[in-house]
Formats: C-alpha cells, structure tokens, sequence
C-alpha cells in the first residue's frame, strides 16, 4: 500500500463514487494536509460532482489543521495565479478535458506550478502508510470563501498586454467555454479588452451537454460553422477547466496547437530569448526560433516538465502543441486566457487577420497514430533504432532527411503514439504507415 501510485500525467483521476469516493477523497485530502503547510486556496470546474470532491478534500485538509481559501468555480490557472502571489498551496478538483463522469484532484505548489513529482510521491507514501495527525479540536482548520480571485487573475493577464491597443481594434469574438470553469471568466476578460463578445456553451453546465471538453476540431463543429457564416475576427474554445485555449479563424477554420504556439512564439520571443516545448511539437517552431534569434529546448511530453524547465532557463515562452501555452512573464504554467490576450494584442499590433498571420508560418504537416502496445517498450525501442539517427527525449524520434517519426509508450495506457511530421502531407503519412506496420510486425516477432 505504501508505494500506491495515486498521481498520473495530471493530478489524480478517477469517476465519483467509483474510483473517486467520499472516502477516497477524505484520505487524500488528509494525505495532502500531511505534507503541505499553512492556508490552502481550493477551486474546482463546474463537474456536477465537484462540491462532493472538494468538500471531502476540506474536510481532510482541516482535520489535519488547514484554514481553506475556498475560491469556487475558476479555471485552474486562476487558482495557480492565486497561490504564487499569495504563497500558497493550492487544490484544484478538476478532471480538465475527461469526459463528465471523470474528475480530479490536483495539487499546486506555493509558486502557482503543479507539483513535481517527488512530492507526489511523499503524499502517495503518506495515503499508504494510513497514519494521520488528527489536530484536537480546537486546531481543527476553518474555511472563509475569497470571492476576488477570479478580478485578480484577470486584471493580471490585462497587465501583460497593450489593452489600449485591443480596445481600439473593437474585435468580434466567439467564444466557446464549453460549459466549464471559463463560462464566467473568459467572456468578462474579452469585455475589458474592449470585445464584442458573443459566447456558445457560457453556462455552467457540468454534464457538458453541448459538446466534449476536448477542444478537437470534431468537437467544435457548432463553433466553426458559426464562424464560417458569422462577421467574426476571432474563434475560441476553451477545455473543461481553461488552462488551454485553441483558435478558429474568421473563415471558420481550426488552427492546430503547433501553429498557434509558433505563431506567438515568433511575435514574443526575440534574439537570446530561451523557447521551451516537447519533441512532439512542429519543426515550425524551431524555424522561427531560428528566424528570431531564440533557443529552443525540446523536453519530454507533458506541461509540468515544460514549466519546470522553462523555470530553470528563465524562459520567456514555451507550450504543447495542444493548445496550452505558457507564458513566463505571467506564470509557469498553461493559461488559457492569457494565451487569448496574447494573439489579440498580436493580432491588434499587425492589423492583420488571424489568418493572413497563420499563412506566413513555415508549412509542416503531422500524422498522428497510435498502436496497441504488446510487447516490453525496451525490446521494441532497440529494434526500432537499429541503424537509425535517434532523439532519446522521450520515447525514440527517428530523424529523416525530410521529416520525423517519435515513437513513445503512454504514461496511462498500454498503447504507442506515433507522430509522423515533413514538409509533405503525402511523406508524413507515408511515414505513419511505415511505422504502424513496422511496429506490428516487431511485435508479433517479439511476442
């Protein structure tokens, strides 16, 4: 019991009273108020199972002798940009982009990131170990609602760009909060920005009845076909708990992650700046890094080791190809609406249309796959790299005259995801396919 693992990629993940129970949750939020100390700030999405989560987190942090900042619905990052500028630790009851069923409990570090894993770990040996201090009566912790945290973020994002310059422009947006912890937030941020706002799914409904909390193109197909139709400037759509946000531009059109980060890159980094983002993201950004004058770090996949490596370089911007960029100014961590305030103050400053920008970025293309995995990953990587010229980041990235193929075990399932990318649409899927046989063909041999 003692070396349960609770935390996966982000946070604990499960399905309320399944997995995730009362009594579950109580005994994390003991074990969490074993190993964090002071006042914890404590916010959720709009799931409808969140108040029974986060009220038996409360009750475990306070037995164990916490006062709770109980911050309500937010988006995850707002929670984040309250604990660094209070210097506390933070919970947020979020299961992100999962379906409705799911939820979560994430914990955040005093400085607003999510914690790393080695203190994961000290909780994980706390929750095995089932021996707690119960405070006596008159420690017990005591909870005080802060109803600002949400005005605090925003006028935070505000800070970081030329809200004058927005302002003027007068921009038609439409957003789409997907009935999530952003339903409030985003549209009053866009008010201030001086937007004409018109929102889709800007109800705090926690069955997400309209549409996934993914925000994939196939789940977005009210949004861009209003778009298509509507006088727009500017599409977004937010996941269940906003610390990601992707673009539609006026003609209704999806712009994929890696282009969006690439395109801020290019407009916020400049000569000596550092860039941080996985081996999975486009070759695009290291060509505008190159085109600017910025070095560009590849980590492994996952936002945590992003911001934490973008920390340790002093990096002024890094992100996944998702969707969730980081914005080191503001804070290591992804935040969907200061990424939206960033491409607005950029599409503001160039008087230019989303889509004229996104035109001039280098052209890649990416086939994305995944494979059932068979076999033990260090039998298949070594066959796989046999004569190749290999990236050992994170899984193996074959490099090609003309492309990449990164080939990486999930963290949560037993499957392989393989990323194909070139200058060609035809040689990535070419490469795709190579692959997704070679893999099958290994793996039969082997098994």
């Amino acid at each position: 019991m003692a070396d349960q693992r609770l935390f996966g990629t982000n946070g604990i993940r499960g399905i309320p009273n399944e997995d995730l129970t009362p009594d579950f949750a109580l005994r994390v939020g003991k074990s969490i108020g074993m190993f964090v100390s002071g006042e914890v700030a404590v916010g959720r999405d709009t799931r409808i199972s969140g108040d029974m989560i986060m009220s038996s987190v409360n009750a475990g942090l306070m037995a164990t002798g916490h006062d709770i900042i109980d911050l309500g619905i937010l988006p995850t990052p707002a929670l984040q940009y309250y604990c660094k500028t209070h210097g506390i630790y933070g919970v947020m009851i979020t299961a992100s982009h999962n379906p409705p069923q799911y939820n979560g409990i994430k914990v955040i570090d005093r400085d607003g990131t999510e914690i790393e894993r080695p203190s994961e770990e000290k909780i994980e040996g706390i929750y095995g170990g089932n021996s707690f201090n119960m405070v006596k009566w008159e420690g017990v912790g005591r909870l005080r609602h802060v109803d600002d945290a949400i005005d605090q973020y925003i006028n935070a994002v505000l800070s970081r760009v030329d809200v004058k310059r927005i302002r003027e422009r007068k921009f038609r947006i439409l957003a789409d909060t997907g009935n999530g912890a952003a339903y409030f937030s985003t549209p009053r941020l866009l008010e201030k920005l001086g937007c004409t706002v018109v929102t889709l799914n800007a109800n705090p409904d926690g069955r997400f009845t309209s549409r996934n909390a993914e925000p994939k193109p196939e789940n977005l197909r009210d949004l861009m076909s209003l778009m298509a139709d509507g006088n727009f400037d500017l599409g977004i759509a937010h996941d269940g708990d906003a610390d990601r946000v992707v673009f539609i531009d006026e003609r209704g059109e999806f712009i994929d992650g890696d282009r969006s980060l690439a395109l801020l890159v290019k407009n916020v980094a400049s000569a000596g700046d550092i860039v941080v983002t996985p081996v999975s993201s486009s070759d695009a950004i290291s060509d505008v890094c190159a085109s600017v004058g910025a070095t560009l770090i590849r980590t492994k996949v996952g936002a945590p080791i992003v911001a934490r490596t973008m920390i340790q370089n002093g990096a002024v911007i890094g992100g996944e190809e998702n969707g969730g960029v980081i914005y080191g100014k503001h804070q290591y961590c992804r935040d969907g609406a200061m990424t939206l305030s960033l491409m607005l103050d950029l599409m503001a400053r160039s008087n230019r249309k989303i889509s004229e920008l996104v035109r001039e970025l280098p052209q890649y293309f990416l086939d994305k796959r995944q494979v059932e995995r068979t076999v033990d990953w260090t039998l298949l990587e070594r066959e796989l790299r046999r004569g190749e010229k290999v990236d050992t980041t994170d899984g193996i990235k074959i490099m090609k005259e003309d492309g990449w193929i990164l080939i990486r075990p999930s963290g949560t399932e037993r499957i392989l995801r393989i990323y194909a990318e070139s200058t060609d649409m035809a040689a990535a899927r070419h490469y795709a396919d190579q692959y997704v046989s070679k893999i099958k063909d290994l793996q039969e041999k082997l098994g």
